[in-house]
């Protein structure tokens, strides 16, 4: 049976707080676990003016805390801004709070311009080169595998242990990560909402290619993070899709902001050449009723061999987000 997750980003939307988008991503992981989502994951952007998720392992322990059943992790963490180990010891605190629930999915992308990534490294010269050795590092630390001989950190441990420990995820949108997650021998997801899909299948079937067996995953282990939307009517996903659908059009020309509402979106109305861009993704989208978008959702994870897909969704209205995932859940539980 296909599995269901979420991807929430805590999307800021027009005419609301910041701050409450971060309790709107609480409230969502308490009706997706209701719902019998398989997992829950949230984003790391920084100083972003659409995505306000700053701090995965704080939502975590948020989520952890009031929810019972579904895993919890992060979408991921950049691990380059980092010290390993003290990210390890940040989800050995959340394993120890939620046991045998917690997802620690890394990637090596900065989740914000480069100034701003400068900003938030207290190395100067901590570089996206060094991410193999940091993944390596914290694949140690997580797991309570002692560092080789002659490694600074050997002999070091990051608190508490247990008897669980997180599961370590590569994300990626690219061959890169892929083949990182396959000499490590770790799961690996592929970010297809970014890509638009574009380069899913090569990179899924390099990661299984190369795949090198390890202890706690012995065989590969792939999910595609996907956006879609299903609504009661065809019409009305479409008319919830409108936000995203002009986000999209105004960020391809640089232009960043909160998510509009459909009546923000209906008072600009697209240019010809805006609307050239907007049929593309139109048909390219993941939108419409329960059962298309179902349909639409089986045949991917059947075309990339998949038993899991990650879902992704934004509206400006909340309710909007919380009954399309209700309304998937009715198709696949």
């Amino acid at each position: 049976m296909l599995k269901l997750s979420v991807l929430d980003q805590s999307v800021a939307v027009s005419g609301r707080s910041e701050d409450a988008s971060i309790r709107e991503t609480l409230a969502l992981a308490q009706h997706c676990e209701a719902l019998g989502y398989h997992r829950f994951w949230v984003s790391e952007h920084h100083s972003h003016p659409s995505i306000v998720g700053s701090a995965p392992e704080v939502l975590m322990a948020a989520i952890a805390a009031t929810t019972q059943r579904i895993r919890v992790g992060s979408a991921g963490v950049m691990l380059p801004h980092y010290s390993a180990l003290k990210v390890a010891e940040q989800f050995r605190v959340l394993e120890a709070l939620a046991p045998g629930r917690i997802d620690l999915g890394v990637g090596r992308a900065p989740g914000s311009d480069m100034r701003t990534a400068r900003l938030l490294s207290s190395d100067p010269n901590q570089a996206a080169e060094n991410f193999p050795l940091q993944v390596r590092e914290l694949q140690s630390w997580v797991s309570g595998i002692d560092l080789p001989e002659g490694h600074a950190g050997q002999g070091v441990s990051a608190n508490p242990t247990g008897p669980t420990s997180p599961e370590l995820w590569m994300l990626g949108s690219s061959s890169y990560g892929a083949q990182l997650a396959a000499h490590y021998g770790l799961p690996y997801a592929f970010a297809h909402f970014i890509t638009d899909g574009q380069g899913a299948a090569q990179a899924i079937d390099l990661y299984r290619q190369m795949y090198r067996p390890s202890p706690r995953h012995p065989a590969p282990q792939a999910v595609i993070c996907v956006w879609a939307l299903a609504a009661d009517t065809e019409a009305q996903a479409w008319h919830y899709f409108s936000g995203r659908e002009r986000w999209k059009i105004d960020r391809s020309k640089g232009a960043l902001g909160p998510l509009p509402s459909p009546a923000e979106v209906a008072a600009r109305p697209y240019s010809a050449a805006e609307q050239i861009e907007v049929d593309q993704l139109r048909a390219a989208a993941l939108v419409g009723s329960a059962p298309q978008v179902a349909d639409k959702l089986r045949a991917l994870a059947h075309t990339l061999q998949l038993d899991e897909l990650v879902v992704i969704t934004w509206t400006h209205d909340p309710e909007a987000r919380r009954r399309s995932y209700e309304l998937l859940a009715g198709e696949f539980f």
